[in-house]
């Protein structure tokens, strides 16, 4: 993948945008945290009020809409719409809406805050969580995001679907490649095991069906949620997967810029929900002559994904 996702400690701050909102008559320090409001319905973006003042330091959660799904389980990742706010001192700025660009996923290792506020919870919540850096970042902070170590997250999350981190493909299966291809053995909730040939791989992309899945086509636009697992052709080695890191990948689909490599935006096009699709991806619909060093992947590295398309949903029009 283009991205190396980092997201299971946070969502991923999807665009950064412009806001700050609070009331004129700040509450006492010791209930700001309780103070924290948002309103609207699920699915749009939440008017959120922060007061003008100092967080009291306690984790603040409230379910603002209650869902009719399944409880979210230590063992399920959830795909989510969400604002972030980052609170410091008497301020607050908007650092995050994917309400308004597309969704994300959240995997089994969460920031502490996030997993209490989420845990328990139905899907079809609505839920809003204000984590000072004892339950979010500790007193180190992360600089990379602009989190200092006294900065306050406040969230407000609609859990949108779950997904067992053991989800794979459901459908018939049609393949298991081999021959000049990778082997693909299925091994059940877990990641495949693939064996490359010792041959020179393809020269140009290769897209094969091993499960057809039941579930509509996938197309351009749509966020899909995948279990994957990638090798790089010279050294027959994983260099990335879903199955280790402890959550499906959500990307959409021929995004512009694009959020995938080419071959998965080429290669999964077209490919019915519940399939296990094969991809060889050459050099110039990977990384290109660049390569990607620190998965150490070189510039000339034909690479291997097995993907289980195990979702879709849709994202806001443009």
């Amino acid at each position: 993948m283009r991205r190396f996702l980092w997201l299971t400690a946070i969502p991923a701050l999807a665009c950064l945008v412009l806001a700050g909102c609070g009331s004129s008559k700040p509450p006492a320090a010791a209930n700001a945290n309780a103070s924290v409001t948002a309103t609207g319905s699920f699915g749009t973006t939440p008017a959120v009020r922060i007061p003008k003042a100092k967080t009291s330091g306690t984790l603040t959660v409230k379910t603002l809409i209650r869902g009719t799904g399944p409880a979210l389980t230590g063992s399920d990742a959830v795909a989510v719409n969400f604002v972030l706010y980052y609170w410091n001192g008497t301020s607050s700025t908007l650092e995050a809406n994917t309400f308004t660009k597309y969704p994300t996923v959240i995997g089994t290792t969460m920031l502490p805050g996030l997993k209490s506020a989420l845990l328990g919870k139905k899907v079809g919540s609505r839920v809003l969580a204000v984590i000072p850096p004892a339950d979010g970042y500790g007193s180190s902070g992360y600089a990379q995001l602009g989190i200092t170590g006294s900065t306050t997250l406040v969230f407000v999350i609609d859990m949108i679907k779950e997904y067992p981190v053991t989800a794979t493909a459901s459908g018939t299966q049609q393949s298991d490649g081999g021959g000049a291809l990778p082997t693909v053995t299925a091994r059940p909730h877990a990641a495949p095991a693939v064996t490359v040939p010792s041959s020179a791989p393809p020269a140009a992309l290769v897209t094969r069906t091993l499960i057809k899945g039941a579930g509509p086509a996938v197309t351009k636009g749509q966020f899909v949620v995948a279990q994957y697992a990638g090798y790089i052709w010279r050294t027959k080695k994983a260099f990335s997967s879903s199955w280790a890191s402890g959550s499906p990948f959500g990307f959409v689909l021929g995004a512009s810029p694009e959020q995938v490599i080419p071959g998965w935006d080429k290669g999964l096009a077209g490919k019915t929900v519940g399939s296990r699709v094969l991809l060889v991806i050459p050099p110039k619909d990977g990384y290109g002559s660049s390569g990607q060093s620190q998965a150490g992947i070189k510039g000339t590295d034909t690479l291997v994904f097995v993907v289980d398309i195990i979702g879709v949903l849709p994202v806001p029009a443009s």
